[in-house]
């Protein structure tokens, strides 16, 4: 499946489920793909691996909160039509011309 298709699925299941029923806008979005790498953060300080785990037939852990982190940035890009394609191969193209670390960054 193409991201564009990535896109459209977790939007339309955005909608589906009423996270669409008042519009939200783009800072709020942000907060919840933040808060989704959050949980990521602490599901790596606290898991024993990088897989996923099941509780309750729930799929957990940090590969899915990682997972979490695109279902938000693929829902956000959805409803505000945001061609997400585009601008991940313009980076990436642009990121092939970079320096080494960007000029020794430190992180």
């Amino acid at each position: 499946m193409d991201i564009n298709n990535l896109i459209e699925k977790s939007h339309n299941i955005a909608i589906s489920k009423g996270w669409w029923d008042k519009e939200r806008e783009i800072p709020e979005l942000i907060a919840l793909i933040h808060s989704e790498l959050s949980e990521a953060l602490e599901e790596y300080r606290t898991g024993e691996n990088l897989d996923i785990r099941y509780e309750n037939n729930k799929p957990e852990g940090f590969v899915v909160e990682l997972a979490d982190v695109l279902i938000r940035i693929f829902d956000l890009s959805g409803k505000y039509k945001i061609d997400l394609k585009k601008a991940l191969e313009t980076k990436l193209k642009y990121n092939e011309t970079r320096e080494y670390r960007h000029g020794n960054k430190k992180a």
